[in-house]
């Protein structure tokens, strides 16, 4: 193992220490470099203290020392774990090997056609196709990511539209991992690309009825903010395009849509706790956007239109929301709306579908998703049976209007992804695919369970189980935990085919469905954010011990999980609890929170105060500075650590973890290994395509069966 010392603290340049050796799992001695950033002090005067942030200078991100480092970082990680390369590669494959290679989805009817996408075998990208009436007409390929992707180390195609009468595609896709998305055109009867292309989008992109009129969101380049919407006609310069809508308030972004009526062009304006909606009739897109309901502090709503009536999911005095409905199209009183379905203190109302004949709502209870079916006649109504103890469901993309099917998509821990349509008068369930797992696996040799464990308030936090059938709780065994536990994001246990490499070794894997998820109802999400933040990591914490306690796993065999607000729950847990836990492993951690949170220019801050609080009040500055990462790393034994970031991250920019580790490698005390991997090429989602995902999973399982000597 390796070990810093108190002498490299005064390093004043980027060096390589002198060698030091690393035993690994009993081989041949290898002598590893590792890698320091030079200390260059910079000071922060706030609220009258001062803070003294030595890795300050690694966000300058043109700066070759910056990117050196970075790459020697890169190349410690890879030698340090050259020894197994056989052994990622052959891990590789066996991911791998679960996929099938030659598949399809199932396909969905829209305006007349059938829309799918297919994969070829050795091919990481879809292929995106149609048929007009029915599957048996003649295939149309609307664009092919393989063939688009092969100048790019990344590709990611994030939309598609059709207009109104099929003959036009407007597509948007991002080349970098920054997602600033370029928007073209295509001509479905000619092949006919379009010669103007909409640079720095969200990818969004809403055709008008019109047929030749779109609407899309901008993207500032340096602070990622989406806050104008413009009006674009199709064959004219993008410079002529013209702004319709501007959020003035930097605390909101906006997004755009269309309603399943057709009828309005959607723009929702959305901060952490509060919404507005305007609209525009898209038989008329050279008119004005209207407000719906003007925004009121803490007043969250969405809208959903039939083509008659308008039905709004709000909080308005329902703090787990409930649904209602008007006709009018433009509501500045709330009394005037009818009540549909009423606030209920166990039950969190999440999302609804509209038919002809029924309302379908998505709601959840003692953290399981639901689907209520409603009649729109006489009012009776009944749940879908989805028949496990902990699962995965939501409604997918369900454009027809007149039909008495839905499609839904469910999984457990046990059970691939599959599609069903569910006939909601006859009840009937018609499984349409299921994920195909390749190889010898049988859902019947896994067994799942859902757990809860004590928090320190007395709180009880669900956690989701599942191991190989034959597995004894005698402390023994390794555990994977993960968890999120931000922005009222709730974790449903899901299936992964991946992970059977972990259960097939005798891991257990957890979900912890901690406070500031909304896995309980809103309640949960609100004691887990803004002041009461560090509930999500004592939640964690407590379900950690629990595992322990109960002889799922040791301190001694236990892994724990998380990315990007997960990463925050991983860096506070190494510092509050570090001899929990044998390996952490933090993907693109939001680690150096005042830093971030104090400075408005980096991308997404304003967006975050209402998660995080904004630390130019002094009362959230303390708390925030309690509980960040990087202000928290101290002279301690840490456990292994493996940390991931992506150079083109949108969302937690590279040197954040760059700069917690650059911190640590000073501080710790221990020899255990600390390996930091960027992706020199990706963002915020990690590596492109279906493979090359699964090249960074075989790296991070490698390392974890490594650090625990686990047969590969």
């Amino acid at each position: 193992m390796f070990e810093i010392t108190e002498a490299m603290k005064g390093y004043s340049s980027l060096l390589f220490i002198a060698t030091i050796s690393l035993v690994a799992c009993q081989k041949n001695m290898k002598e590893i470099k590792t890698p320091v950033a030079a200390i260059k002090p910079h000071t922060f005067k706030e609220h009258g203290s001062t803070r003294i942030d030595n890795y300050f200078w690694l966000k300058e991100r043109e700066n070759p020392e910056v990117i050196a480092y970075l790459n020697a970082e890169n190349t410690y990680a890879e030698a340090l774990l050259e020894h197994t390369k056989s052994d990622q590669e052959a891990l590789f494959n066996e991911l791998k090997s679960r996929v099938k290679e030659t598949d399809e989805s199932v396909p969905y009817k829209d305006n007349g056609y059938f829309y799918y996408v297919r994969y070829t075998e050795g091919k990481d990208y879809a292929i995106n196709c149609r048929k007009l009436k029915d599957l048996n007409s003649a295939e149309e390929i609307l664009i092919d990511e393989n063939e688009q992707a092969k100048t790019h180390s990344y590709y990611d195609l994030t939309s598609i539209e059709i207009s109104p009468d099929n003959t036009l595609m407007a597509y948007s896709e991002d080349t970098v991992s920054r997602r600033l998305y370029q928007i073209r055109f295509k001509n479905l009867q000619t092949g006919k690309l379009y010669d103007e292309v909409i640079e720095n989008t969200t990818g969004e992109v809403i055709w008008a009825n019109d047929n030749e009129t779109v609407f899309y969101v901008h993207k500032d380049t340096e602070t990622l903010q989406e806050q104008k919407v413009y009006r674009h006609i199709l064959g004219t310069s993008p410079k002529k395009d013209v702004l319709v809508f501007e959020e003035k308030d930097e605390e909101f972004s906006v997004s755009i849509g269309k309603t399943k009526s057709k009828k309005y062009i959607e723009i929702d304006a959305n901060s952490t706790l509060s919404s507005e909606v305007f609209l525009l009739d898209a038989d008329k897109p050279s008119g004005k956007f209207f407000s719906f309901l003007p925004r009121e502090k803490d007043h969250e709503y969405s809208i959903s239109h039939n083509g008659k009536t308008f039905f709004i999911i709000t909080n308005w005095k329902a703090r787990n929301f409930r649904l209602m409905q008007t006709e009018t199209a433009a509501n500045s009183n709330k009394n005037n709306w009818i009540e549909v379905i009423a606030h209920r203190d166990d039950v969190l109302l999440e999302g609804m579908d509209i038919f002809s004949s029924y309302t379908v709502i998505e709601e959840r209870k003692e953290g399981l998703l639901r689907i209520r079916v409603i009649h729109t006649s006489d009012k009776k109504e009944h749940y879908v049976d989805f028949g496990e103890p902990t699962y995965s469901a939501s409604l997918t993309y369900n454009p027809e209007y007149e039909t008495d099917i839905i499609r839904y998509r469910y999984s457990s821990l046990t059970t691939p992804t599959s599609t069903f349509d569910y006939n909601m008068q006859t009840k009937q369930n018609t499984l349409l695919k299921q994920q195909e797992v390749l190889g010898t696996f049988d859902k019947n040799n896994y067994v799942s369970e859902r757990v809860y464990a004590t928090a320190k308030d007395g709180v009880k936090i669900p956690v989701s189980l599942v191991y190989k059938k034959g597995f004894k709780k005698d402390g023994t065994h390794p555990l994977y935990q993960y968890a999120y536990g931000s922005y009222g994001n709730s974790m449903d246990a899901y299936f992964s085919s991946a992970r059977l490499s972990l259960l097939d070794r005798g891991f257990v894997f957890a979900i912890c469905h901690i406070r500031g998820g909304q896995e309980m109802g809103r309640f949960w999400y609100e004691d887990g954010k803004l002041l009461k933040k560090k509930n999500t990591f004592t939640d964690f914490i407590a379900c950690s011990e629990f595992l322990i306690n109960e002889k799922y796993t040791s301190s001694e065999k236990l892994v724990a999980s998380g990315g990007s607000a997960g990463g925050l729950l991983m860096g506070a847990i190494s510092n509050m609890r570090p001899d929990l836990y044998k390996i952490i492993v933090a993907d693109v951690p939001f680690v150096d929170v005042i830093t971030t949170m104090m400075d408005s220019s980096i991308p997404l801050t304003t967006y975050e105060y209402d998660e995080w609080g904004n630390p130019n009040d002094k009362i959230y500055y303390d708390y925030m500075l309690s509980y960040s990462p990087y202000d928290n790393v101290k002279a301690q034994a840490y456990p292994n650590m493996l940390v991931t970031s992506g150079l083109h991250d949108s969302q937690v920019q590279y040197w954040e973890p760059a700069k917690w580790v650059a911190k640590l490698r000073t501080l710790k005390t221990d020899s255990n290994i600390l390996i930091f991997k960027t992706n020199m090429e990706a963002g915020h989602g990690g590596a492109s395509g279906r493979f090359g995902a699964l090249k960074e999973v075989a790296f991070e399982y490698n390392f974890i069966f490594e650090v625990l000597k686990v047969k590969r």
